[in-house]
């Protein structure tokens, strides 16, 4: 079948579709139908239905008789080493530790946060807690403190799983005393602590409260999966949100399943057995679904990273993976690969490895620039796939099904819906605009297994942040359009969408444009107030490494770009060079904290930035734009 044959299907009957592919996935009770919508617009997927993630992800692999395939790969060359977990070794590992939980008390619908670097410990903590029912909140490695109270006081854990440190080159990040001092801080107090200590810092424990992982073990019964209601969370993963409290996205077991299993085929390309790599963290959405769930249940072998795309120990970090553990295919963000472009523009250290295994690399957390695609496509000679999806949807909004049909690639857009998302281009009142008009991107409800149901414990809070704007529809958040041939682009967080004199502009288009000059290696553009024509776009741009020309002259060029491609009308004037720009530690770019720092205005350091001392880099970049101090505050 075409992609628009399965795409019409799944429009036309999603009872049948969806139960079809639950075929897929081994329940306990077969759920009744499909789509439950007596809640509507809280719609729910397979929930009469009993199943078990762990038992999916790892023990089915086992009873098939492929107990002896690689579950999963470690790849450290920040400890410098490597190492594999059968499906059979890891079905043993995450039974011990699940009787280990269970024998001091946890249970089906108990939760359990998870604070953990990259090590196969993390993934056996996740399915130790699925294994039970228990419901695990993973929190990314090296959250402050505050952050993680944030977190403890919301989802109230029986158990707090973390390590006693992460890696980073050159540093350890102590996760103990962040973890101490966050339950110091927190009203709720965690039961037990359960501590992986890692030899290159042994934490201290605290008596009576914290267990040592292996010790705690020591001597339990091994647990069996525990079957639960296809509506029962797997998981809460809290959302970075720059303002207010992180909202908890819950993840409703049984569409979970049965949207990733059928992902893997369809979207990604993949059969059991081979090898799949996610370079992300298990903090963020896509380390929960193709690092650790939907790879397992699909029974291929998932690989988990502790690095970074350069310095570890430098820009052919990547592709010494892929050569050495033959990854078919690689899933990470664009920033990583505006990275290593930044440090090895030529791509000279790609030659020195064997990429042969590689079929496809997928971009997905950022729009990807046309220009970052095409170094890709040109140095790793395979198909470089953009597609887009959030933290709220678990899975692919918009891709191409490499597994069905791959479709013409068309630089700047992740291609088409994938099926159960019909995708709508709205204006401010909801109207549907036509093709090819710059409008906010919206998704028709009741949205496929897989996504968001509500946030925890939030109800009021999910239906005003997604559901109320634009009734009988899900808000992205996001802005954008589809052209003529039903491809969708996405130009920009509807915030970045600016106003200049009246001109609704897309600052996704405008960084385009200045990342195809030879000399940039990433970009960023943002809207500042304006007393004449509301807004106005500023633009901050990273070189690349070796660029002999001054800044002032790439500089001019780059405005001049901007004015023969987007027009006088984005009146493109201001723009200036820094070294980096400041990121999340999931890559994204802080464009909203860039705003408020170049209007003078208040902000709120946010919880996930990499590096804070960026921001006081990008203030004194401004300083340098005289025209903008002129204008505002910015001292």
């Amino acid at each position: 079948m075409s992609y628009q044959e399965v795409y019409a299907e799944a429009q036309r009957d999603p009872e049948g579709f969806w139960m079809g592919a639950a075929e897929a996935i081994d329940w306990d009770r077969a759920p009744s139908k499909a789509l439950f919508a007596d809640n509507a617009p809280l719609y729910e997927w397979f929930a009469d239905g009993m199943v078990n993630t762990c038992w999916n992800a790892v023990d089915r692999h086992v009873e098939a008789g492929h107990g002896d395939r690689i579950a999963i790969i470690h790849d450290s060359p920040v400890t410098h080493s490597k190492h594999e977990i059968t499906y059979a070794e890891l079905q043993a590992r995450v039974a011990s530790l699940a009787g280990a939980l269970r024998a001091r008390g946890i249970e089906k619908g108990d939760r359990v946060i998870i604070y953990m670097p990259m090590v196969p410990e993390a993934l056996e903590a996740m399915l130790a807690c699925a294994r039970l029912g228990a419901i695990h909140s993973v929190v990314f490695g090296g959250f402050a403190a505050n952050e993680l109270a944030v977190r403890i006081d919301d989802c109230t854990p029986k158990c707090i799983i973390a390590a006693s440190c992460g890696l980073e080159p050159g540093r350890v990040v102590h996760y103990k005393p962040l973890l101490d001092g966050a339950i110091e801080q927190a009203k709720h107090e965690p039961e037990f602590c359960v501590i992986f200590q890692r030899e290159q810092e042994v934490a201290r424990l605290e008596e009576g409260r914290d267990f040592d992982w292996h010790g705690f073990q020591y001597g339990v019964e091994d647990a069996d999966c525990v079957p639960v209601e296809g509506n029962h969370p797997a998981y809460i993963l809290y959302t970075s949100g720059t303002t207010g409290a992180p909202k908890g996205v819950i993840r409703h077991t049984a569409g979970h399943l049965v949207a990733l299993n059928w992902s893997m085929r369809n979207l990604y390309d993949m059969n059991p057995g081979e090898v799949f790599w996610a370079a992300s963290d298990v903090g963020w959405v896509v380390g929960h679904s193709y690092i650790c769930y939907a790879p397992l249940v699909f029974g291929c072998t998932t690989l988990v990273f502790e690095g970074k795309p350069v310095g570890t120990p430098d820009a052919g970090t990547f592709w010494r993976v892929i050569q050495d553990h033959g990854v078919k295919a690689l899933f990470t963000a664009p920033t990583a690969f505006r990275a290593i472009k930044r440090d090895d523009p030529q791509g000279a250290l790609v030659g020195d490895y064997d990429l042969s295994s590689l079929e496809t690399l997928f971009l997905a957390g950022e729009r990807a620039d046309p220009d970052t695609i095409e170094w890709a496509q040109d140095k790793l000679r395979v198909p470089v796939i953009d597609h887009w999806w959030q933290t709220e949807t678990g899975w692919c909004i918009a891709g191409n099904p490499m597994g069905i049909e791959p479709l013409p690639v068309k630089l700047g857009s992740p291609t088409v819906p994938m099926p159960g998302y019909d995708v709508r281009i709205l204006d401010e009142g909801g109207h549907e605009l036509p093709r090819g008009e710059l409008g906010a991107i919206a998704i028709k409800l009741p949205l496929p297994p897989g996504c968001l149901p509500n946030l925890w414990n939030a109800e009021a809070r999910y239906r005003k942040s997604y559901l109320e704007h634009f009734p009988g529809y899900y808000e992205t958040g996001d802005a954008g359009y589809r052209d003529e041939d039903g491809y969708l682009f996405i130009m920009a967080r509807t915030d970045d969408v600016i106003n200049v004199a009246g001109h609704r502009l897309s600052t996704g288009g405008m960084e385009e444009v200045l990342a195809s000059h030879p000399d940039v290696a990433e970009c960023a553009v943002i809207g500042v107030a304006d007393p004449l024509k509301g807004q106005m776009p500023m633009g901050f741009l990273c070189l690349n490494s070796g660029v002999e020309r001054s800044e002032a002259d790439v500089v001019a060029d780059c405005v001049r770009l901007v004015r023969e491609r987007i027009g006088p009308v984005a009146a493109f004037k201001l723009a200036c060079v820094v070294s980096r720009l400041p990121k999340t530690r999931s890559g994204k770019i802080l464009r909203a904290t860039m705003v408020k720092i170049a209007d003078g205005e208040d902000f709120k350091l946010p919880a996930t930035i990499d590096d804070p001392a960026i921001l006081d880099e990008i203030a004194a970049a401004l300083k340098g734009l005289g025209d903008v101090v002129d204008r505002k505050s910015v001292v």
